[in-house]
């Protein structure tokens, strides 16, 4: 078995556990990211769960049963027990996981920190924020739960593909959340935002600013080398991704963080990363779906039909035995799971392939990103800013 060619295109379940390749140790899980409602109010037009090659989100049960969650909070606390996890990151998904009321979610998120104690749970919600009113905001944070939100700019951007399916834009409902949380900052996890091209990428930025989120996340589009990005020219969501950092970056005082450009700086500078979109730190977030299916991150649904399985559930098996899933130890063998062009490049480190699913070609994932181009333009912008700004500092003497 060669890694980077387990996960090919089938349909339905059916992948065997295997153990993993004997360079790989697996890393635990600390990500635990729980579908419990399937449905959407929405409906985006780049949405991976309904929208690209994976759209069987549309049969799942819509809501987790208390026998699935029940049996998913005690896989959860036997694998941070067994590894010793001092915190576990618990997300509540969807969907929209807001469709299941403030108080079925505040009240999953007591039983969960109830279940790994004495592990520490961060709980949070990521919600389209269009049912996140005064009442289900004031439930939640009194829960101790924090939330994060889908915008992608002004009205006018956030409209162009955040509507529901009526056609309807979302952007006063999500307007109207994202001021109340603004002024509940001990509940507000940030803002997701998907990158559109023809949005002015500094507006863009400041329009996101305006709700005071303590960190926004710019998301490239999903997309692989079989459905490529919408995009007009090479390196263009590069070019848009360096003039919203020059415009976070060229401040006295930082309003908020970006992540994409704090881990980018991070690895810059000889770290590590903490997230899968760039870096080579192994995948440590897993998904419990609706039926109980354990699955891998759910934005390999943009890839191919199948590509989340693992055929292992919440019934009859572990998260280790999930860890022992081929894809699975691919997803954690990080050099050696590149392609050879990746681990000649000289950014590979920092690149890290890009995201897994941007690999995607003709039933194989060893591939550059089908961003490549985009990355290494972003990664040389920010490297030669912080040359010249560390350059500035040892000329001053500093």
């Amino acid at each position: 078995m060669e890694l980077g060619d387990v996960t090919m295109p089938a349909e339905g379940r059916g992948q065997a556990v295997v153990d993993p390749p004997a360079a790989v140790r697996p890393v635990p899980f600390s990500e635990f990211i729980l579908k419990v409602h399937s449905r959407c109010n929405l409906a985006c037009d780049y949405c991976y769960m309904y929208e690209l090659a994976d759209r069987r989100a549309r049969t799942d049960p819509p809501l987790m049963s208390a026998e699935i969650f029940e049996l998913t909070c005690r896989r959860v606390a036997e694998h941070v027990r067994a590894h010793e996890l001092s915190t576990a990151r618990i997300v509540l998904h969807g969907g929209e996981p807001l469709l299941a009321g403030a108080a079925t979610l505040a009240r999953m998120a007591e039983r969960l920190r109830a279940a790994v104690q004495p592990t520490s749970a961060r709980v949070s919600v990521q919600t389209n924020g269009t049912l996140l009113d005064e009442r289900a905001l004031s439930v939640l944070a009194d829960a101790g739960v924090l939330i994060g939100v889908s915008l992608d700019g002004d009205r006018a951007v956030n409209d162009r593909r955040r509507r529901y399916a009526s056609g309807r834009g979302s952007f006063d409902e999500v307007d109207r959340a994202l001021r109340l949380l603004a002024d509940r900052p001990g509940a507000y996890a940030g803002i997701l935002c998907v990158v559109d091209l023809d949005a002015d990428p500094r507006r863009t930025y400041e329009a996101l600013l305006a709700y005071r989120p303590p960190i926004v996340d710019f998301l490239l589009p999903h997309a692989n080398w079989d459905a490529p990005p919408p995009g007009r020219g090479q390196a263009a969501y590069g070019s848009w991704l360096c003039d919203a950092f020059d415009a976070w970056y060229d401040v006295p005082v930082r309003l908020t963080r970006v992540r994409l450009f704090e881990e980018l700086i991070n690895l810059l500078l000889g770290g590590s990363s903490r997230t899968e979109s760039v870096g080579l730190s192994p995948v440590a977030a897993v998904v419990v779906n609706t039926d109980g299916g354990y699955e891998q991150v759910d934005t390999l649904r943009s890839t191919y039909s199948g590509a989340v399985d693992t055929d292992l559930t919440v019934f009859d098996h572990s998260f280790d035995d999930v860890l022992r899933h081929p894809a699975v130890a691919v997803r954690q063998a990080g050099l050696s799971a590149l392609a050879a062009e990746c681990r000649a490049c000289p950014v590979h480190l920092v690149c890290g392939g890009g995201n897994y699913p941007h690999r995607y070609r003709a039933g194989s994932f060893r591939n550059p990103s089908v961003y490549c181009h985009d990355l290494r333009l972003l990664i040389g912008h920010v490297s030669r800013r912080l040359r010249a700004d560390l350059t500035g500092l040892r000329s001053r003497g500093r």
